[in-house]
């Protein structure tokens, strides 16, 4: 009678219709702009090879326990982040409220760079961009209006895709945007690294200096895990909620992490080289995407088409991400609330929309407001990954560890001892004992209390 109400519970709130399609959402959610923009740009940045490898310990290390204990809160919850921990825990709902928040902050700011993404492609598709590149750029984004038009498209569109619920509208959806952005990442990935010269690129990439392994360094790499495959938001949690009780978690928990690596590597093969190859900067910082990589086109052959086509799948994967950002909230204002889904996602989308056209103004008429020496923009940016998603990840894990207890979780993800779990003690070591010891350093070392 349990699984019957638990069955009926799980169809009115909506439900994957397959596991590919949960893999594809759960996968779109965790590769986007961290991956395409992001990655490449923080390799760059903190001495390549280095920065993948530390990236990659890190992935390792917390990427399939913190996924697979997040899905497993979001199953037995049945409901969004906050109703799930406190279904499990009545006085613990507050650490998917934090997780709801944040996704919701990230939104806010992601719009706006979704915005961007868009422009570029109106741009490559019209014959490119004349002129300095840098120069475009600031002048775009520092612009008051075009900026903010282009962000209310890339929401529409966010907010069109979760309209049309679980099934019809995030796994249709992401069952054709992932394939297309895999087999649009490895065209540009192969075009690439057969340019002349991409040697140096592969070399930088590829060959790890631990010299060049600082605190910064590791920081910056355990950031890009969190905000890369979607931690400490509630994301997975609320996508844990829509899956059927038969599904087979711990599979999901290693795919999902695997692929998100896949993509931020192949981004790396596909950006990295050409940069090397063209003889630009590849410490370029947040401009990589939308400075270098213009130029960089612009001396390849065939350019312009291989530009059009990087921010096409630049586009997919923002989307793909946006998506589980607003599903987040959505599912928490329908299950909370009683709304129904189309004015959860009317109110939510006006909401972020102010924000989002705060984060806009931030790079231009209101450049010189500034909170604790940051614009708007950089605020958020810098709030959401150095704090929020560290603490919603801590907190997810002493709640699994010691509120909710291993053991029962286990028995969540086992579906009740159904399915075989080969590394349950290595996994209750790291929930228990090694990753809150990891992020509180971690944590304490972004916040500037401890210098590694």
């Amino acid at each position: 009678m349990a699984q019957m109400t638990s069955t009926l519970e799980q169809q009115s709130r909506g439900q994957w219709k397959s596991s590919f399609g949960f893999v594809m959402a759960a996968a779109g959610s965790a590769v986007g702009l961290g991956n395409l923009w992001k990655f490449p740009y923080l390799a760059g940045k903190n001495g390549g090879g280095a920065f993948v490898a530390v990236y990659l310990f890190f992935i390792v290390l917390i990427g399939f326990t913190l996924i697979l204990a997040e899905m497993a809160v979001g199953r037995k919850g049945q409901s969004d982040a906050y109703n799930s921990f406190k279904a499990i825990n009545k006085n613990w709902g507050f650490v998917g409220l934090i997780g709801i928040v944040t996704s919701f902050l990230i939104l806010s700011f992601y719009n706006v760079i979704g915005g961007w993404v868009i422009k570029y492609i109106v741009e490559m598709a019209l014959g490119g961009i004349s002129g300095d590149y840098a120069n475009y750029f600031v002048g775009f984004i520092s612009s008051p209006v075009a900026p903010i038009v282009y962000t209310l498209l890339f929401l529409g569109a966010t907010a069109t895709i979760v309209l049309g619920g679980i099934a019809g509208g995030i796994e249709k959806a992401s069952k054709v945007m992932m394939p297309a952005l895999f087999v649009l990442l490895v065209v540009v990935a192969l075009r690439s690294v057969t340019l002349p010269g991409a040697g140096e690129g592969l070399k930088f990439f590829l060959t790890p200096d631990f010299s060049k392994i600082t605190g910064s360094v590791i920081v910056a790499a355990l950031g890009q895990v969190f905000f890369s495959l979607s931690l400490g938001m509630g994301v997975m949690v609320t996508y844990g909620s829509y899956l059927s009780k038969g599904e087979n978690m711990i599979k999901n928990a290693f795919v999902v992490p695997a692929l998100d690596t896949l993509v931020a590597l192949l981004a790396g093969f596909a950006i990295l080289p050409a940069v090397f190859a063209l003889g630009f900067e590849p410490s370029a910082g947040p401009g990589l995407m939308f400075i270098t990589l213009p130029a960089v086109f612009a001396k390849m052959p065939m350019g312009g088409l291989f530009s059009v086509v990087f921010f096409i799948l630049v586009l997919f994967a923002a989307l793909s991400s946006s998506i589980s950002l607003l599903e987040a909230s959505v599912s928490f204002t329908i299950d909370q609330f009683g709304l129904e889904r189309k004015k959860a996602i009317a109110y939510l989308s006006c909401v972020v929309f102010v924000i989002g056209v705060l984060c806009s103004l931030a790079n231009g008429p209101m450049a010189e407001v500034k909170f604790f020496g940051r614009n708007f923009f950089d605020l958020l940016a810098d709030f959401t990954d150095n704090i929020c998603l560290p603490v919603g990840g801590l907190l997810t894990l002493l709640f699994v560890g010691y509120v909710w207890k291993d053991k029962n979780a286990i028995r969540e993800i086992t579906n009740e001892g159904d399915l075989a779990f080969p590394v349950e003690k290595l996994w209750t070591v790291m929930i228990k004992f090694v990753l809150p010891v990891v992020l509180t350093i971690i944590l304490l070392t972004s916040m500037g209390f401890i210098k590694l």
